[in-house]
């Protein structure tokens, strides 16, 4: 066996994944991997050392340096994953219950959608300058296009528009989506259209906020991506702050923000779950656990509340 194994067998589908394009899923199975082996202290780790223990005091190093649970579920689930790659390659042995002591769940505490009143202020209360206003557009057309992450809104291409429908391929699971244009949308549309002309062999996108001067697969437009994204994220906590918001807003908070009201509205899960695009409804679960339980405590305040003060 390998003495280096593992990390071995991680370099191959870290690779294949570049190869692919997929550099955002390569670049998370990279980052567990150095955490890890840093942590074993070695350049190269072993799939001998890989062991339920180490992977115990390896998730509590993880708490120790503030990492959030959702993030260390993340480092776990992919060293996983490359652990099973080896198992089925003949290279690991298999060993029950391996990852069974650590967390490789979701942190349903972890809230990201924000209090109606809150939404209303991001999406349309003027923020008096206009590189926040031009944040705020960006923001209400991924909300007005059933909470559409920031990496599909980047990448629509010119062609997905036909006859005021979209119609693309999620970036983040391929899901084809259809979503009509509404007429609110459509100024905002118009003010974030990019106007240049396409390059041979590269993305005509529909909004300015990717250069389009890059081929599909690559890595430099993923690195072009990444910047888009940090810079997105930096403004939207400089529109926050204008708007004098108290819950922390990233791109995230749109898209859960979306699924929660509709939650509130009454929309069945299973067209909030097609709106997002979701591969399986218990994704959206997820994103509605945190409601379920504001709901649920509310039902409880009111019950007490009317046990307390009842009469008869």
């Amino acid at each position: 066996m390998n003495k280096n194994g593992f990390s071995r067998c991680a370099d191959i589908y870290i690779g294949r994944l570049r190869e692919e394009g997929r550099y955002s899923t390569a670049h998370v199975y990279q980052n567990a991997l150095l955490s890890f082996s840093k942590f074993c202290g070695v350049h190269s780790v072993s799939f001998r050392q890989v062991t339920r223990d180490r992977l115990r005091r390896y998730e509590q190093h993880l708490y120790a340096c503030g990492l959030k649970p959702n993030t260390i579920s993340t480092y776990m689930r992919m060293l996983r994953s490359i652990y099973n790659r080896g198992v089925e390659l003949g290279s690991a042995p298999y060993v029950h219950g391996l990852f069974r002591d650590v967390y490789t769940g979701v942190d349903i505490r972890q809230k990201r959608a924000l209090p109606v009143s809150e939404l209303r202020r991001l999406l349309y209360e003027d923020p008096k300058t206009d590189c926040l206003r031009r944040t705020q557009s960006i923001a209400a057309l991924m909300f007005q296009f059933c909470g559409m992450s920031f990496a599909d809104l980047a990448h629509l291409e010119k062609s997905a528009l036909d006859c005021n429908v979209l119609r693309y391929n999620r970036i983040k699971t391929r899901t084809p989506m259809s979503v009509e244009v509404l007429d609110t949308a459509k100024e905002m549309m118009n003010q974030l259209r990019n106007s240049q002309s396409s390059r041979p062999g590269c993305p005509d996108y529909l909004f300015s906020i990717l250069s389009g001067d890059k081929k599909r697969k690559d890595e430099r437009a993923y690195r072009e991506y990444q910047s888009a994204l940090r810079r997105f994220n930096n403004h939207l906590k400089s529109l926050a702050r204008a708007l004098h918001l108290t819950s922390p807003v990233t791109s995230y908070t749109i898209r859960h923000s979306w699924a929660t009201t509709a939650k509130f509205r009454g929309v069945p899960i299973e067209m909030i779950s097609e709106s997002l695009g979701h591969k399986s409804i218990k994704t959206t679960q997820i994103y509605l656990k945190g409601f379920e339980l504001e709901k649920r405590t509310e039902a409880n305040r009111l019950n007490c509340f009317y046990v307390e003060n009842c009469n008869n």
